[in-house]
Parts: C-alpha cells; sequence; structure tokens
C-alpha cells in the first residue's frame, strides 16, 4: 500500500512515493509550470517516470490560498494559478483519494508530531520567499487557520506601515543586504533580521498564544544565528499578559511540508 505526497514549490515540485510506515520509496523533482495545464501534464509525465504503480491516497501540498470543501487552489501567490480544480484533477489522473492542505500546515504537521513531549498549540512559522504559517493544536492542523497570512500583517517600520514579509521574509533580506541567509556572517545584520521578525512574532504570540513556535524555510534553517537576539528582543516584552512559548528550529525543514504530505494521510 503506498502514499504519494506532491509539495508544489514557486520553482520546483517534488512528489514522493511512500510505504505503509512513512518511508520514502522513491521521490522525483521539476521545475513547475506557470501554466496550470503543463503542471498538470508533468506530475502525468513524472509518474510515469517514477514507475509510482497503485497509490493508495495522495496528499498536495499549496503554497497560496485553497479551497479545501472544493477541492481547489484560490489563488497561488506568483505563478498566477487561480481556481483550479486541482484535486479532481489528480484524481483522474491517480484514481484514489486527493487531499489538498496549505504547505506551511504541512510542515507544521509533521514537526509537531516529531517533538519529544506533546504541547497544546504549536505554530510553525516558515520564512522564505514570504512569511507562511500553520497552527497545530493538539497534534492536528487547525482549521480556521488554514489560510491565515501573517506576512501580510501591516506593521510600522521605518516610520511607515508595510507588509511583515515586505521587511522580514528571506526576500526582503536579501533585498536589504544584498545577502541571502546562508551567507551572512555579521552580528550587526542577524540583529536587524531578529529585530524584524519579533514585530510580527509578537502580534502572533499575543493572539494566538502557541506554546510552542517552530521556525523553518530557508531563514528559518539559521535560526541558531539570530536565535539569541530573537529572544532578547521579545524579552523586551515580556509582561505578565503575554505568554512566551518556547521557541526552536524546525528538525527537518528542507522536508518537513512532504513528510507532513504522510502524515496527513497515514491512519493512526
Amino acid at each position: 500500500m503506498n502514499y504519494l505526497g506532491i509539495d508544489i514549490g514557486g520553482t520546483k515540485t517534488l512528489i514522493a512515493l511512500f510505504d505503509n510506515k512513512g518511508k520514502i520509496l522513491k521521490k522525483q523533482k521539476f521545475l513547475t509550470s506557470n501554466e496550470y495545464s503543463q503542471f498538470i501534464n508533468d506530475i502525468k509525465s513524472n509518474l510515469i517516470e517514477l514507475d509510482a504503480g497503485k497509490i493508495e491516497s495522495c496528499a498536495i501540498s499549496i503554497p497560496g490560498l485553497i479551497d479545501k470543501k472544493e477541492g481547489s487552489i484560490v489563488a497561488l501567490g506568483n505563478l498566477g494559478w487561480k481556481n483550479k480544480p486541482i484535486t479532481s484533477d489528480l484524481k483522474n489522473i491517480l484514481n484514489c483519494d486527493v487531499r489538498i492542505e496549505h504547505d506551511s500546515c504541512l510542515g507544521g504537521l509533521y514537526e509537531a508530531r516529531q517533538l519529544k513531549e506533546p504541547f497544546h498549540k504549536v505554530l510553525y512559522i516558515t520564512i522564505s520567499t514570504g512569511i507562511g504559517t500553520g497552527l497545530i493544536v493538539d497534534n492536528e492542523i487547525e482549521p480556521d487557520f488554514t489560510n491565515s497570512e501573517p506576512g501580510q500583517m501591516m506593521m510600522e517600520h521605518n516610520g511607515k506601515m508595510e507588509k511583515w514579509e515586505s521587511f522580514a521574509s528571506g526576500t526582503a533580506i536579501v533585498k536589504e543586504f544584498g545577502l541571502h541567509a546562508r551567507d551572512i556572517k555579521e552580528e550587526r545584520i542577524w540583529n536587524i533580521i531578529a529585530h524584524n521578525i519579533s514585530s510580527g512574532l509578537l502580534e502572533l504570540i499575543a493572539i494566538i498564544e502557541p506554546d510552542m513556535i517552530i521556525f523553518g524555510g530557508g531563514v528559518g534553517n539559521y535560526f541558531e544565528n539570530y536565535e539569541k537576539p530573537l529572544k532578547n528582543e521579545l524579552n523586551k516584552y515580556r509582561n505578565p499578559l503575554l505568554k512566551m512559548p518556547k521557541i526552536i528550529k524546525a528538525s527537518d525543514a528542507d522536508n518537513s511540508v512532504i513528510y507532513g504530505c504522510f502524515e496527513l494521510l497515514k491512519v493512526k
């Protein structure tokens, strides 16, 4: 009995075939086409190349707004896809049950279930091209939080109102400093990054009251470089009414979403 995970990225798409224990048997990566019809054709050809055989069920990670009731992509950021019936299209190819979920929710689902001790509310934050979140409550995705877009929160920055991700995302870091997170060595720059991340993080902590926050994504991979200044920033605003959660780095930020696909499908 095999399961299929499809992680759609703005640049590349990863498909992975799992056994019923969650082990990846085969995987394939290909460029994500801007044309939805071509993307569906690419799924077909890559499944043939993968020699996936019979699939029990499939989960798809979507980096944008989704309608789970209709099984459709409502809008997909930089790819420009809108109102695409991806669930029914893939059912026609796979002849199995197909489920869609937001990529940050799937990453959060996997990471929350890897924790050695249970936490009631786990907030997963992915910082890469933009900023996304997934809220996991008692090891399950909180459905009312699926389509939240915290990166779009308007905040005061340098004397004017800006979207949080416009000054705190991986894209913003490259724009301001001319460096990707992996290339940043200066403590001064990491202090600025920590300050910018803390602005939106304080809002999320006050509203959601998570017990645990896990950082993932491209910038999340370098959490150890800004962990201390970030926590220092948060501690400046510590008060009896604001419960500060534990904050850690994702155990496997590069693969949490694809493994989250299996977590969504597996029978407990």
